[in-house]
């Protein structure tokens, strides 16, 4: 059992890095040719249509001039958006294919003197990255997969924070729409497998090896270390998917009826994504 209260086979590393070298993240969110300046524009055009608290989440100008870790950073896309905002980016991800895009990613955009990149396991990654402070450590949908998130979170607490450091992350909100849907389309309703029926459809590409949910609640728990200064809930995906596979953005019909307030509402209340900033407890 996991401390958030996930029961979850123990994952080794290896699968999880396999799966994500296979497909990278947002690595079809263009029909580009994969590596270009249009086809990385019109990933980050896509992602953030799609998922628009980011950039607010994120706060990109907010950290011009300071260091920002990033932890598992795909293919670059709120990597490119720090450096762009005029901070130091040190840029890890698990996934070696990912690291690959990201750093032809920075090149094409002329901002690889700007980003340290490694492939890395956040678990263990003071192995990996020299132990030093940072303005901001920041992960965006990565710690939920790996197999102790616990173990980043320590990571992060002991080496790569100091007094004043922002923690930023976003993990899957076990209460969501997304979960229920999970549960009753690919799930028939078994809710007794809903573990291993959020890890195999929680992402683009099905069998991801591990994903862990939270509650406000749980994440707090995990988040030891830190104290939480604010924490919010957002995003359900509203588009038919026969659709968005070919780059139309269609509204399911019952999303179609509601009233925008109303489904902002339902976004912040059951939403996908728990986006939480915390600052480390004094010692």
């Amino acid at each position: 059992m996991s401390p958030n209260g996930n029961a979850q086979q123990e994952t080794d590393i290896e699968r999880v890095r396999a799966y994500w070298d296979s497909r990278p993240c947002n690595i079809r969110h263009s029909t580009q040719p994969v590596g270009t300046r249009a086809y990385f524009d019109e990933v980050e055009a896509r992602k953030y249509l799609v998922e628009p608290h980011i950039p607010v989440f994120a706060d990109f100008p907010r950290w011009a001039g300071k260091r920002v870790l990033e932890i598992g950073c795909g293919i670059g896309t709120d990597t490119i958006n720090f450096a762009r905002a005029g901070a130091r980016v040190t840029a890890v991800d698990l996934s070696v294919e990912s690291i690959g895009l990201a750093k032809r990613r920075a090149e094409v955009f002329g901002l690889a003197d700007r980003i340290e990149f490694h492939a890395a396991d956040a678990e263990r990654l003071s192995e990996t990255i020299a132990p030093a402070p940072y303005d901001l450590v920041y992960s965006f949908g990565v710690i939920h997969h790996t197999p102790h998130p616990e173990r980043v979170i320590d990571q992060v607490r002991h080496h790569f924070v100091h007094q004043d450091s922002e923690f930023k992350i976003m993990v899957y909100h076990r209460n969501s729409w997304k979960v229920l849907w999970i549960l009753l389309t690919e799930g028939k309703g078994a809710f007794w497998k809903l573990d291993a029926l959020i890890a195999r459809n929680s992402e683009a590409q099905t069998g991801c090896p591990v994903t862990y949910t939270y509650t406000p609640g749980s994440v707090r728990s995990l988040l030891r270390g830190f104290r939480v200064e604010s924490l919010f809930i957002d995003h359900i995906f509203p588009y038919r998917i026969r659709d968005y596979v070919q780059y139309r953005y269609v509204r399911n019909w019952y999303f179609r009826i509601l009233p925008r307030p109303v489904f902002r509402a339902l976004e912040r209340t059951f939403g996908w994504h728990l986006c939480v900033t915390g600052r480390p407890e004094p010692a």
